[in-house]
């Protein structure tokens, strides 16, 4: 049986590298040479002919040898094929030789050849995963676990796999030494330290990401043949089969790859994965699928707006700048709802959460935690959170559970010993300054209060389109849900754009010709993970039927 340590670290066959040899150049390579260095972009990928080449962690107090490649062995990991900046060094340790391809070569390779690219791919998503779990430290965040900053930048690099080491003020003592030694006092936290030492205080997001390479370069004048605002399951898969049809894709995303469903700690009821799979492991598979088909993924960028400018759409991004394309999919999803209760906002990332991953369920570790909901959602958080809270409540408006959660997880909540559920309840308050100290539930029948000491409030209560950055654009439904096809009012399919263009919107066809809308955004769609990657891989048809008619 095959280990971690043999499918991250494969030896090419001699028929594997006779079928490489013609799409590289071979060069030779010195002792001591750098092939490339942390934090470098569009570094080339390598074969070891001869010799060997030493990778380098050199994020810790003292450079780090992660592997030696000899030769028939590779180099690389999912940034590869994503654009980001390198992580780690490669240096060779001799004399030798090394087959080069460039990025685009590499695609080339994989869209090719399946008997070279099943085991690049599998070895480039169990480095990463190696890597993590070596004690990698990438950057460092400081900060108080009950910073709404420092949530807000450990939440981003979490959900964008960027790899990197949390130092809490109030629990490491290494902190203060740290803050000491960059001449930083608390209260200017969260910093971050990158390359070389260099750190810069409370960064925004964006930032951060364009410091990691996640933000993608767009040249001017450069025409995409679909932008697809959203990079949920739906926008996923959409720059999964656009792609591989050979269409120029670039999709936008304005927090993290996987949407909504990239933050649920387990699917057990989509096709294919018997013993479930998480949001976060769908969506890093999804993305690096998406990117070996040459589709480009840029985050974080917002769409704040639509237009149809020379027969082309154009969407108007938050920094100013326009991106230009022949259609567009809307994929940009919904976002959970919260509760009007006063100082809840306020504690938003310091102990009120809208999601339940990793990140959150070590931040309730021995304490109790509270979920409100009565969806899957709610159901998944509750038995992920399970495991590290004392106890878990769930709270939900209804009495019975099982109205709007699957059966599997009701029964599993129900034999939990440390959930407790408690029906015909609502939050009626919220109390801590900073930071969430406690949560008041109220029952609805008999008016009672019950108190609850906790460190972290989950609400999972619905949720809204996020079509702001449509409104009058296309048409939406009264609750502002994208409408589409034959759900649009039969005046607007009779309208002259549509009798104009000698055809009747297709499917998932917005009010403005070559714009689709799939997943959650949609007005009438089931609000599944397995829904919006069909509808979302349904979309590229109607794309294709579009820009073949081009309206």
């Amino acid at each position: 049986m095959s280990t971690d340590q043999d499918i991250a670290f494969p030896t090419l066959d001699e028929a594997q590298l006779q079928a490489l040899m013609p799409r590289g150049t071979v060069r030779r390579v010195s002792a001591g040479e750098v092939l490339w260095n942390e934090g470098d972009r569009g570094f080339s990928f390598y074969v070891v002919l001869a010799g060997e080449m030493e990778i380098i962690d050199p994020t810790g107090d003292a450079p780090r040898q992660v592997v030696v490649h000899q030769p028939g062995q590779f180099t690389g990991d999912v940034d590869m094929l994503t654009g980001r900046v390198a992580l780690i060094t490669a240096r060779m340790l001799t004399d030798g030789q090394v087959l080069e391809l460039d990025v685009p070569a590499l695609r080339r390779v994989i869209g090719e050849l399946p008997e070279i690219s099943e085991p690049l791919l599998r070895a480039f998503l169990m480095r990463r995963q190696l890597l993590l779990g070596a004690g990698f430290r990438g950057i460092q965040i400081i900060g108080s676990r009950f910073s709404p900053e420092a949530h807000h930048l450990r939440e981003f690099c979490s959900r964008n796999n960027i790899p990197y080491t949390w130092i809490d003020v109030e629990q490491d003592p290494h902190a203060e030494e740290l803050l000491c030694q960059f001449g930083v006092g608390p209260e200017e936290t969260p910093i971050v330290i990158g390359r070389g030492g260099k750190w810069v205080s409370n960064p925004s997001v964006a930032d951060l990401a364009h410091y990691m390479g996640l933000d993608v370069q767009v040249a001017d004048g450069e025409v995409f043949d679909l932008v697809v605002v959203g990079a949920g399951p739906a926008g996923l898969a959409a720059a999964v089969y656009a792609s591989s049809e050979g269409l120029q894709v670039l999709t936008i995303e304005g927090t993290g790859v996987g949407g909504q469903a990239g933050t649920s700690s387990r699917i057990e009821n989509y096709l294919g994965f018997p013993t479930g799979i998480s949001g976060a492991d769908l969506a890093r598979k999804a993305e690096l699928q998406a990117q070996k088909f040459g589709a480009r993924i840029s985050v974080p960028q917002r769409a704040v707006g639509l237009a149809l400018e020379g027969g082309l759409r154009v969407v108007k991004m938050e920094d100013g700048s326009r991106i230009t394309a022949r259609c567009v999919l809307v994929a940009s999803g919904a976002e959970y709802r919260t509760l009007e209760i006063p100082g809840l906002r306020e504690l938003e990332g310091a102990g009120v959460y809208y999601a339940a991953t990793e990140m959150e369920g070590r931040l309730c570790a021995g304490e109790e935690a509270v979920i409100v909901g009565g969806g899957n959602s709610a159901g998944q958080a509750a038995m992920y959170l399970s495991r590290f809270a004392k106890k878990v409540h769930v709270c939900i408006r209804g009495d019975d559970l099982g109205k709007g959660m699957s059966r599997y997880l009701v029964d599993r909540i129900e034999k939990a010993a440390n959930v407790q559920v408690h029906t015909g309840h609502v939050v009626s308050s919220v109390n801590g300054e900073g930071t969430l100290r406690e949560v008041c539930l109220r029952c609805l029948q008999k008016g009672d209060e019950v108190t609850i000491p906790t460190r972290a409030l989950f609400l999972f209560i619905g949720a809204r389109p996020r079509t702001d950055w449509l409104s009058g654009c296309v048409q939406l439904d009264r609750r502002g849900f994208v409408l589409t096809g034959e759900t649009l009012p039969p005046e607007t399919r009779g309208s002259q754009t549509w009798t104009g263009a000698g055809r009747t919107p297709f499917f998932l066809e917005t009010s403005l010709p070559g714009v689709f809308a799939a997943g959650d955004v949609r007005s009438g769609s089931v609000k599944r993970v397995a829904s919006a990657v069909g509808e979302g891989s349904m979309s590229v048809s109607f794309v294709h039927a579009h820009i073949g008619g081009a309206v």
